[in-house]
């Protein structure tokens, strides 16, 4: 993954690997995006300055190391940051990876996270991954019709897989997009 590209260029948007320079915007899309979280189980505090520079420091030094690839999501008209778009949990065997993804809600219903995921998920094919995979809480439904819209295709559901933000163990949707599928154009 070290060899991974660090920037992609789409009709609409430029996605950079994570930089310090990008802590404000960082913490203004997390917070942004904070209420729009239900099922996720990430801290739910208001991010600042210094928390978004750790942030951003602790992203890179994972994409410098191979152990994520991780893109922030810029407009390319306005400069705006509405989004991140990291891989992770890499199976090299397999060969797999987990996509995570937060969009700025301001931004929502124009395509722009959809454009930006699915060219992520050329450069992981493009690097030989035959599979990403989108896990979600059930609940979800609208990150779960995101992800289907996209061309994952839902492949069951694993039970108790982990905590909600209230604590209680939930069942989690397993979706994929394979290369083959995306080659296909499906």
């Amino acid at each position: 993954m070290i060899a991974a590209p660090r920037f992609i260029q789409t009709p609409r948007l430029r996605l950079e690997a994570p930089n310090v320079q990008h802590a404000a915007q960082i913490a203004d899309l997390l917070n942004a995006s904070l209420p729009s979280w239900p099922f996720i189980n990430w801290p739910r505090f208001t991010r600042d300055l210094a928390w978004a520079q750790s942030f951003c420091a602790r992203g890179l030094q994972y994409v410098d190391d191979g152990e994520n690839l991780i893109f922030n999501v810029f407009r390319e008209d306005s400069g705006a940051l509405i989004g991140r778009i990291d891989f992770h949990s890499f199976d090299f065997e397999a060969p797999r990876a987990e996509i995570g993804y937060v969009g700025d809600p301001r931004h929502a219903g124009q395509g722009l996270m959809r454009e930006a995921v699915l060219a992520t998920a050329d450069v992981v094919f493009a690097l030989g991954f035959a599979r990403i995979e989108a896990i979600s809480d059930v609940r979800n439904q609208r990150a779960i019709a995101f992800a289907k819209g996209m061309g994952f295709k839902q492949e069951g559901i694993v039970r108790h897989r982990e905590r909600d933000p209230q604590g209680e163990l939930c069942d989690q949707a397993m979706l994929a997009l394979l290369s083959v599928d995306r080659d296909q154009g499906q």
